[in-house]
């Protein structure tokens, strides 16, 4: 008989079950917040690696200038000096930029029909094969920076990396001739 007793108590309870509806919204935001954060997550990052991108080709711009005009050739600047003392003073507070930031500067005297841009990424990591030459009057030059900045949401679902150890490089190119300025004098 006690058996009997507990079956009818456990179908009253069941009976009772669906009119009660206090905690559904709870249990209901439980099964969807996970999904919601993810998505929410993913266009912040996403939003982040776009501004992070457009600071990157504002620095590489105002930075660029400096050799087309031909200020970086006339102050001998090394490529060490060029990037402390031109691109680190253009970049904002998102970037390492003495220990993150890789310019590559090359020039080619014989037009844009002889531009060669090589892929910096080889099997998901970054190859670091930079150079430093402004050129001189007159020279098609190319400036490229590279930054490779972490993700956190990769583990989501969500992976916009191209880098291996969930980086993604970013990258800001830059190509002109430079002005007709007056040569360095040696």
């Amino acid at each position: 008989m006690s058996s009997l007793r507990r079956l009818k108590a456990t179908a009253r309870m069941a009976a009772r079950f669906p009119g009660h509806k206090s905690g559904s919204a709870a249990v209901e935001f439980a099964l969807v917040a996970p999904m919601f954060f993810a998505l929410l997550f993913a266009i912040i990052e996403t939003g982040l690696v776009f501004f992070a991108s457009q600071s990157l080709e504002t620095a590489l711009q105002d930075s660029a200038r400096t050799i087309m005009t031909g200020e970086a050739q006339i102050t001998n600047l090394t490529k060490q000096s060029f990037k402390a003392n031109v691109v680190c003073a253009n970049v904002n507070v998102l970037f390492d930029c003495e220990n993150g930031i890789y310019v590559d500067v090359q020039s080619y005297p014989s037009g844009f029909g002889s531009v060669t841009i090589s892929d910096p990424i080889a099997g998901g990591s970054f190859v670091d094969n930079t150079q430093y030459n402004p050129g001189g009057p007159g020279d098609i030059v190319v400036v490229r920076l590279f930054y490779q900045w972490p993700l956190y949401v990769t583990g989501l679902g969500y992976n916009i990396a191209n880098l291996s150890g969930s980086k993604r490089l970013l990258s800001a190119t830059a190509a002109f001739k430079n002005e007709p300025y007056p040569a360095p004098s040696s």
